[in-house]
């Protein structure tokens, strides 16, 4: 158990305390408290609706919901997952955020709540006497706030708007070298083990790389809060930080890359044979990883601007496809050492649920490795240009193989199944109801 007053006592200068959980959509939801309830966390609780897991992205109730009006919007209860409290150095003044996991009345873990659903995957793992080692690299992009449409940031040095897609620019790093101090400094406060920071295709654009940790929960709470994190210090900045997957239709999109290996008992990788090629066990995981690909869409690119990155050519995967050292295909088997030989999963965008992500990866990587598959051969050259299975194209075709996809009840429960279904489609609806101004502009007095 968190110790919160403890905590607390060791940092008077904190006046209040964000307590949340993470939605289905990997949006913190909660309460700020003030330090003196905040002090009774510990011992009295947290209790919020179990609602709000599943809410739609605009943060309303999720019509015909069964946890809204069924129960009468019962309270679950909210119990700490057993990270410490994070300090938080973006608000006006120093502030702290404990983070929660729910469960219902009788202390059973909701299976609606998207950390669970993690969880279980994990669980199954360590029955197995295996523990993945996981990191994630995230893309965002920074924005200029004061405009109605996405636009790329002015230089803090120059002034001059960046007006090209600066690749690995120094430049650009050096550009923006405040403001990633910022971010690294958060980082090592809140215990996120940033690595590698480059600046991206895109202008405006930066990937941060997390360090591999062998603790899959930690990794997706690290996501999380990193993205909020950004959020947070680019305010500070005059700046927006943006995880959309596609912000601009021309540009690079913003992806969520995955690594992971496996270590048994013995800390070995199970992965590693001493060659190139790894062991029959990458083989089964990256069979797994194909066969439940298309049916795990929904949680890779889980919104409508989701679909926009995931186009032939645009430095984002469309294909069911693996290989060595090939970044066309969805699963990449990086070079290197053999004994860090892992899995790179290359499908998520940078706006979807770190613990959905993590959960249908490692969960797909399971059944594989449960049931022995065998992977296809793996691809060399342009996986674009060669017949081969698609992911989804669209929201709706990925909403249908979420719903229809027979390896889906070994991943997920069927109330986050449920909740997940009705929550996008009703986003879904919503985006068709509404016209855009480029149609408008088309047809409006055209047609």
């Amino acid at each position: 158990m968190v110790d919160i007053a403890a905590w607390l006592d060791e940092r008077p200068d904190i006046e209040s305390v964000f307590a949340c959980v993470c939605d289905l959509n990997g949006q913190l939801r909660g309460k700020r408290l003030p330090v003196a309830s905040a002090r009774k966390l510990g011992a009295s609780g947290l209790r919020m609706p179990l609602s709000i897991m599943n809410v739609d992205i605009w943060g309303e109730d999720i019509e015909n919901s069964g946890l809204v009006f069924e129960t009468g919007d019962s309270d679950g209860v909210c119990e700490p997952t057993g990270r410490d409290p994070l300090d938080i150095s973006w608000t006006s003044k120093p502030s702290g955020l404990v983070h929660y996991w729910m469960s219902d009345e009788h202390g059973r873990p909701f299976e609606g709540d998207p950390r669970r659903a993690l969880a279980a995957v994990v669980e199954r793992y360590r029955r197995l006497g295996l523990t993945p080692v996981v990191a994630v690299e995230l893309e965002f992009y920074l924005v200029d706030p004061t405009e109605t449409t996405p636009q790329p940031p002015r230089s803090p040095l120059s002034g001059k708007r960046l007006d090209s897609d600066g690749v690995l620019s120094l430049d650009e790093l050096h550009h923006f070298d405040a403001l990633l101090n910022d971010i690294y400094a958060a980082c090592a406060v809140e215990g996120i083990p940033a690595d590698a920071a480059i600046s991206e295709n895109g202008a405006g654009q930066f990937e941060i790389n997390m360090t591999h940790v062998p603790d899959a929960l930690r990794a997706a709470d690290d996501a999380v809060h990193f993205k909020s994190l950004v959020r947070g210090i680019a305010r500070q900045h005059g700046l927006a930080g943006t995880f959309m997957a596609k912000p601009y239709g021309f540009r690079a999109g913003s992806g969520m890359h995955v690594h992971f290996s496996l270590l048994d008992a013995a800390g070995r990788n199970v992965f590693d044979d001493g060659g190139d090629a790894g062991t029959p066990v990458l083989g089964h995981a990256v069979a797994g990883l194909l066969a439940t690909m298309q049916e795990c869409a929904l949680t890779f690119a889980p919104h409508e601007n989701s679909y926009r990155r995931l186009r032939p050519g645009a430095h984002a995967p469309t294909t069911v496809a693996w290989g060595y050292e090939n970044r066309t295909v969805s699963i990449r088997i990086p070079g290197g050492s053999p004994r860090a030989r892992r899995i790179e999963h290359r499908v998520a965008g940078a706006d979807a649920n770190p613990y959905l992500v993590l959960a249908s990866v490692l969960g797909g990587a399971l059944i594989g490795i449960e049931q022995e598959l065998a992977p296809p051969a793996p691809i060399a050259g342009n996986a674009y240009a060669q017949d081969l299975p698609q992911l989804p194209p669209d929201w709706a075709s990925a909403l249908d193989a979420f719903e229809d996809g027979p390896h889906i009840p070994q991943i997920y429960s069927r109330r986050l199944q449920r909740m997940l279904l009705e929550c996008k489609r009703q986003e879904l609806r919503r985006f068709s109801e509404n016209v855009t101004d480029f149609e408008y502009h088309s047809y409006l007095e055209v047609v």
